[in-house]
């Protein structure tokens, strides 16, 4: 099952993983996506954006028309979104048009600490 995870850690963090991944010459079976604060994850993954996904989650190639119709939404709203999650680099412009979610699962993973 390819995966998407989306975590939140620092830049240096996620450096460092690019670094172990290529020493040890095995790509990951999933791909990571990683945010500096929990509040830019949340910037960018909103209610309206995480409802897109999952009505594009397995739904292979579609257009931001059909799109925005599955959710219910105006077509303006849904390309703002669109755009938002192609920058994100969760979702890719499919071959021949359209949009893709090219994922199975979506894992969150963030961490709350004690100050």
């Amino acid at each position: 099952m390819k995966t998407v995870i989306l975590d939140v850690r620092t830049p240096a963090e996620a450096m460092a993983d690019v670094v172990r991944v290529g020493k040890a010459g095995k790509p990951e079976h999933s791909a990571r996506i990683s945010f500096a604060t929990p509040e830019l994850l949340w910037e960018v993954l909103s209610a309206k954006r995480w409802e897109l996904l999952k009505v594009l989650c397995g739904a292979g190639p579609v257009s931001i028309r059909e799109a925005a119709r599955r959710v219910g939404r105006d077509v303006k709203a849904v390309h703002r979104d669109v755009t938002a999650l192609l920058n994100a680099g969760l979702i890719e412009r499919a071959e021949g048009g359209g949009i893709v979610f090219p994922f199975e699962a979506v894992k969150v993973e963030f961490m709350l600490q004690a100050a």
